[in-house]
């Protein structure tokens, strides 16, 4: 049983992929910037994790967005629907947290299909 992690630290993976699926977090790399732009860096890099691991956003099954401040869910929703893919929606629920850094508006946790073996 293989398990497969990416960007590995002591303290997370940027990916971990077993057994057909793929788990991930991001979080923006521009905490200065408004949601607009930190959702638009966050997705961009989810699509790279996406492809290292063995899948793209085509393949999403599960995905949780946390939000710093619901205030931002239009603006952060209007990037996402232009980036998932027309009709490959995944399930997704949407919160309001506390996050751990300061400046950042968004994060999110997904699980997707891999579409190849690494």
């Amino acid at each position: 049983m293989h398990i497969a992690r990416r960007g590995t630290t002591r303290r997370y993976s940027d990916s971990v992929a077993h057994n057909g699926t793929v788990y991930l977090v991001e979080v923006p790399a521009n905490p200065q910037a408004d949601i607009a732009a930190q959702t638009d860096n966050l997705l961009a890099s989810i699509e790279r994790l996406l492809a290292q691991a063995g899948s793209d956003k085509s393949h999403l099954l599960m995905v949780t967005v946390y939000l710093a401040d619901m205030a931002d869910y239009a603006a952060m929703n209007a990037v996402w629907d232009a980036w998932v893919p027309e009709g490959c929606a995944p399930a997704r629920a949407c919160v309001e947290a506390r996050l751990a850094d300061p400046g950042w508006r968004v994060e999110v946790a997904l699980t997707a299909a891999r579409v190849q073996s690494l």
